[in-house]
């Protein structure tokens, strides 16, 4: 499913899945980055049903 432009400007970007997963991590919701079919970049939503869970990011 494409992106709405206008869901697309309200979310905040990231260049990088790892500092999306970061930001996800230290969240206390389930949050899942993907890339925006918009601008390229990454967002995080919290729609998780039926997808698999996002990576663990080693420190």
């Amino acid at each position: 499913m494409r992106t709405r432009l206008s869901i697309c400007l309200r979310k905040r970007r990231f260049r990088s899945e790892a500092d999306a997963i970061a930001v996800a991590q230290a969240t206390e919701i389930v949050l899942m980055p993907y890339r925006c079919d918009r601008c390229r970049h990454f967002h995080l939503t919290s729609r998780t049903k039926g997808k698999r869970p996002a990576p663990l990011q080693r420190r």
